[in-house]
């Protein structure tokens, strides 16, 4: 079964001024993926959340705003889409997912197209 591993986290603790905070967790996700194997399917960082705009659909009218549409203390940073045998092995490779002192990582499987 597919899974979406989605890492939360305050982005501000990589913002050094320096970019070496940015670059060691990126050294640390790049080390993590590569020992995933045939396990993960996909995956990917999000630049900041200054870069985000929000589509909302309200009473059948869109509106564009900027930013997320939350507004939090973390912040959608990534994402790794793999390939677990269930929920439990999904929880396990999630565990491993390298985060600064404070994040999470929101498991959750993949819904499947109609008859497959």
């Amino acid at each position: 079964m597919k899974y979406m591993l989605m890492i939360f986290e305050n982005e501000a603790v990589y913002d050094d001024g320096t970019g070496a905070a940015m670059n060691a967790i990126i050294e640390k996700h790049m080390a993590f993926s590569a020992g995933l194997g045939d396990t993960l399917l996909n995956g990917a960082g999000l630049q900041p959340v200054a870069t985000a705009t929000t589509v909302r659909t309200q009473n059948g009218q869109q509106m564009l705003h900027d930013g997320p549409f939350a507004e939090t203390k973390e912040q959608f940073g990534g994402f790794y889409l793999v390939e677990a045998a269930d929920l439990d092995a999904a929880i396990a490779i999630a565990r491993r997912i390298p985060l600064a002192a404070n994040g999470s990582v929101e498991v959750r499987p993949v819904m499947a197209p109609p008859g497959m």
